[in-house]
């Protein structure tokens, strides 16, 4: 089987998470990394240069990944992923050979598994996500797009996270418990009950914030 050549877009600190956390898949070879500020390199991956180069990359047929954080709302990563699809751009999927991802799960391009993550039995993910280091989603739970679901975090069976949300670290997220879309939860917040309307939460129960 031919590896995948991928090339990482951004290349601040969750670039180094990404790098570290998938680089042992021995089916993905790293081509290098954009991004607005010319850099050496990140952790030996090699810079390719900025935005500019991205359609002679997508002609080259390299599959890619965004590799910029989202800590709250993910703007940034919706805008640059909207960008390489619509040069026809691919995406891969980044899952580290270290996560445990159940074979009836479903992950949506672009989305990257960090270490040591646990996605359970007839899970759904959707596009442009990342499912941070030691997060656990439970069984028969749907993720929407862009979605930053964050170190540590528990979310229950049977859960639907909405798009462009944030669940902050060591968060807990109940049995059957839908978040709408656009909702920002506070790390180490306790969700127990539906969010219907998007806002801020916090807190042992979430209250809203703004």
């Amino acid at each position: 089987m031919s590896k995948k050549q991928v090339v990482l877009i951004g290349g601040g600190g969750h670039c180094k998470s990404v790098i570290e956390a998938i680089q042992s898949d021995e089916h993905i070879d790293f081509i290098g990394v954009v991004d607005a500020q010319k850099l050496e390199n990140v952790l030996g991956v090699a810079y390719l240069g900025d935005d500019s180069i991205l359609q002679d990359l997508v002609n080259q047929h390299y599959q890619f990944l965004i590799t910029v954080g989202n800590i709250g709302a993910p703007n940034l990563r919706i805008k640059l992923f909207d960008k390489i699809k619509s040069l026809n751009g691919l995406f891969t999927t980044g899952i580290s050979p270290n996560a445990l991802v159940a074979k009836s799960s479903s992950i949506g391009e672009g989305t990257v598994i960090m270490q040591h993550a646990i996605v359970n039995a007839e899970v759904v993910i959707g596009k442009n996500c990342i499912i941070n280091s030691k997060a656990l989603l439970e069984h028969e739970t749907t993720i929407g797009d862009h979605v930053h679901i964050s170190t540590g975090v528990i979310v229950n069976g049977q859960c639907k996270i909405g798009n462009n949300c944030f669940i902050g670290s060591g968060s807990v997220i109940g049995n059957n418990v839908t978040i709408a879309d656009n909702s920002i939860i506070g790390a180490g917040s306790v969700v127990l009950k539906d969010i219907k309307e998007a806002g801020t939460f916090f807190g042992q129960p979430a209250r809203k914030f703004k």
